[in-house]
This record gives C-alpha cells, sequence and structure tokens, in this order.
C-alpha cells in the first residue's frame, strides 16, 4: 500500500518533502499536484522506476516523459536552446507548459524520444513540486496522471489514493490540481509548433 502525505500547497512541510525526497531516492514512484494537474514522478536515474511508471501509465518508450526542472539553468543540462529559445522559455516559465526539444547527451537514452532524440522538459510554478525538486537537486521525471482507459488526468488527491494505492510509493495529497494539463510546445522546429493545448496560453510563442 502506498503512503499518503497531506502537505501544505503554498508553505510544504520540509519534513514531509524530504521524507518524500527518501522515497524517490530508493525508487518510489510519487503522485504529486503540479500547476497543471497531478503527475507520476520517479527519480530520473533510475531505470526500474521509469519502467514501472512506464508500465502503470500503459505508454512505451516513444511517449516523451517530462523532466520536471527547478529552473531553467537545469533546462540547458539536458536540452539544446538557442538564445532566441532561451528568450521564449524564461518568458513562460515557471508555468504549466511543457516543450519539446532537441535532447543533449546527458540524458539518459532510455527517456528521450528513441528515434528523434528530443526530451520532453518543464518547469512547474507549485510549491510542493518546487520544493521536492530543491530538496532532491535534480530533476524529476514524470508524467500526467491519466490513466489508461481515462479521458481525463486524475485531479482529486483521494480518488488518486484510491486508485493508486498498490501501484505507486506514495501519494501527496496537496489539494486539487487544475483539470488540464500543461500546454505542449514543439521547439524542436524553426518555429514553435503547438502539439496540445493545455492550461497554458499559446499565444505567447505566436500559436
Amino acid at each position: 500500500m502506498s503512503q499518503f502525505f497531506q502537505i501544505h500547497p503554498e508553505n510544504p512541510q520540509a519534513r514531509l518533502i524530504a521524507q518524500a525526497a527518501e522515497i524517490i531516492r530508493k525508487g518510489g514512484i510519487v503522485a504529486l499536484p503540479t500547476d497543471s494537474c497531478y503527475a507520476l514522478v520517479c527519480h530520473l536515474d533510475d531505470k526500474d522506476a521509469v519502467t514501472r511508471l512506464r508500465r502503470i501509465r500503459h505508454v512505451d518508450d516513444k511517449h516523451h516523459l517530462t523532466l520536471l526542472c527547478r529552473d531553467l539553468s537545469e533546462i540547458a543540462n539536458y536540452a539544446r536552446v538557442d538564445n532566441q529559445q532561451y528568450r521564449m522559455l524564461k518568458a513562460a516559465t515557471p508555468g504549466p507548459y511543457t516543450f519539446i526539444l532537441e535532447a543533449t547527451k546527458e540524458v539518459p537514452r532510455r527517456v528521450s524520444h528513441p528515434s528523434r532524440k528530443t526530451i520532453g522538459l518543464r518547469v512547474p510554478e507549485n510549491a510542493i513540486a518546487h520544493a521536492l525538486l530543491a530538496e532532491l537537486a535534480q530533476p524529476l521525471l514524470g508524467a500526467t496522471l491519466i490513466l489508461p482507459d481515462d479521458d481525463q488526468p486524475l485531479t482529486d488527491p483521494d480518488e488518486v489514493r484510491e486508485r493508486l494505492a498498490k501501484l505507486v510509493d506514495l501519494v501527496i495529497d496537496g489539494g486539487a490540481c487544475s483539470l488540464e494539463p500543461t500546454t505542449v510546445i514543439d521547439m524542436t522546429g524553426s518555429e514553435p509548433v503547438l502539439r496540445r493545448q493545455g492550461r497554458g496560453d499559446a499565444s505567447a510563442f505566436g500559436l
């Protein structure tokens, strides 16, 4: 059975954040709130945890998982961005956007898209997610919490707990989240391309 932490959405308790980080370091899968909807996250460098996360979501290695980063300084380690792209990213982060970017060699092969060598990255504007990223001092690997056969992401922590009690190691109750996932912007070409309209305003990218 998974553990269940109630963490304050604006002032996360340091003790609980530290415990959540330790669960992740030991290979755990965690369901946590973001600035869009709930997400499943795990340690970036844990192959078994990544496999479990994909199994829960029923997605293969062609499905982009997302690196959740604290800020743009971390993004630069994992994605190639030119000056124009960086200015766009800076204007839109933190926020409910996922950016598809060209992956650097720092990205483990199992994380990037197998044929296109791209990676999804985001900087969430959520106090709990940010505190956990700061505690770990490295990005998390994540995916929107949409279960197989569901059309909408899970947003209520009690429902997340009920449906994932035997599948994840920790559910963080940070209150209800938005029903909308992130807006996905593909920035691998000469101009940004809208891949999914979500909570983020795509007009900031001329889309």
